[in-house]
């Protein structure tokens, strides 16, 4: 499992080890390199996919740190990898190693079954979702405001509830940004780990998370 999560803080987890040290250092003067939620609260078990192509870590891109990773690996573990004993490589792609945003922290008040919130609120998502908008012809769109904290239901929301925001252009939009840019992430770090791992017998898997306890129809509110 190429982990490059905080192991500590969300469910099951019996330790607590955090990213490197180093990375921190870096945050301790720009925190918005972890994910941000509307209030401000930073999560610091994996970095925002907003530095993902942001050379701050010593002029380094994230994505550079987790090509690198893997390239270390494969060349350490070239006699494992070459005589087949090792078969499965799971590639760590956000919090607790699944391709989601750090939506619902334990370790930040979220308690079964709220909605959670929302985290792309540091400056560099922001400026990228303000880019984005101003490229659609609408540069007066602004992150949601609306869409509740950790422990709401949907209805109690603006966002979420019956004909909400959810439905509207904005809000279209703004989950249309918000859910690709996951996407691209995923896409970019498998990307790396392909070229890394070319010619090896193993299989390349990841982890997905299933969130599935609010769920509207026809309309998905979850």
């Amino acid at each position: 499992i190429m982990s490059f999560h905080q192991c500590g803080g969300n469910v099951g987890d019996v330790v607590n080890i955090p990213i490197p040290q180093w990375v921190r250092d870096v945050g301790a003067t720009d925190p918005d390199i972890f994910y941000t939620n509307r209030s401000g609260t930073r999560n610091i078990e994996y970095l925002t996919l907003g530095v993902d192509d942001q050379p701050l870590f010593h002029g380094r891109t994230a994505i550079q740190m987790y090509a690198d990773y893997m390239t270390s690996f494969r060349e350490n573990m070239k006699k494992f990898l070459d005589a087949g004993t090792i078969v499965d490589i799971e590639v760590g792609l956000g919090p607790a190693g699944e391709m989601r945003y750090p939506s619902y922290p334990q370790s930040q008040g979220w308690v079964f079954p709220g909605i959670g919130e929302f985290i792309c609120y540091d400056k560099y998502l922001e400026a990228d979702f303000k880019a984005a908008v101003a490229k659609a012809g609408h540069p007066e769109w602004e992150l949601p405001d609306d869409a509740g904290e950790y422990n709401d239901t949907p209805e109690k929301t603006q966002f979420f509830k019956e004909n909400g925001t959810y439905l509207t252009e904005k809000g279209k939009f703004f989950l249309s940004w918000y859910s690709n840019k996951l996407i691209k992430h995923g896409d970019k770090i498998l990307d790396e780990a392909n070229k890394v791992f070319l010619g090896c017998r193993v299989q390349l898997a990841i982890k997905i998370s299933g969130i599935h306890w609010w769920y509207r129809v026809p309309n998905h509110a979850a």
